[in-house]
């Protein structure tokens, strides 16, 4: 009887374990700013949830978008990241060339680069990747490298923040 009873109750929690057809947004997204001092670039890479992507591309009206097997769904969700992350560099706005895309996981990395300042700098970053589809979106920006790492975290509307960069 308690063995036919669990069973019951593994069966009715099954769908509860997820799976790609119970997928959901996670609603927040990574992005990591640092200075190569080998290549003397600033290296943007911002890291978003398949689905979230997938969701998002849907409310901008593209008809079953595919982030996985679609370099254009991946060009286009890269493009759309590329205009909601701001970039300045003491005090000046800075045009991140665009690098490209590639799934890692069950996310897609989008790469951006820039000419780093000599010495230190201080940059003024706002990340609202997301915010225009979601208001609980919340948007991770790591600006540093190893332990000198400074962590902000954005949600809709809020304004940009500065922190230094460090080598």
């Amino acid at each position: 009887m308690l063995r036919r009873l669990i069973m019951l109750l593994a069966l009715a929690l099954a769908p509860l374990a997820g799976g790609p057809a119970l997928a959901h947004q996670q609603k927040i997204a990574i992005t990591t700013v640092s200075a190569n001092p080998r290549t003397g670039m600033i290296e943007v890479i911002h890291q978003v949830p398949v689905h979230d992507a997938e969701h998002a591309l849907t409310m901008q009206g593209v008809r079953l978008p595919d982030i996985v097997g679609s370099a254009k769904s991946r060009e286009d969700f890269a493009s759309y990241v590329t205009t909601r992350f701001l970039l300045d560099v003491d005090g000046k706005p800075v045009s991140l060339a665009y690098v490209g895309a590639e799934i890692s996981g069950g996310s897609l990395m989008v790469y951006q680069e820039a000419p780093a300042p000599k010495g230190e700098a201080t940059l003024r970053v706002n990340s609202q990747i997301l915010t225009d589809v979601w208001v609980r979106q919340e948007n991770r920006v790591n600006i540093g490298s190893g332990t000198k790492v400074t962590t902000f975290i954005f949600t809709a509307g809020d304004a940009a923040r500065e922190a230094p960069l460090t080598r």
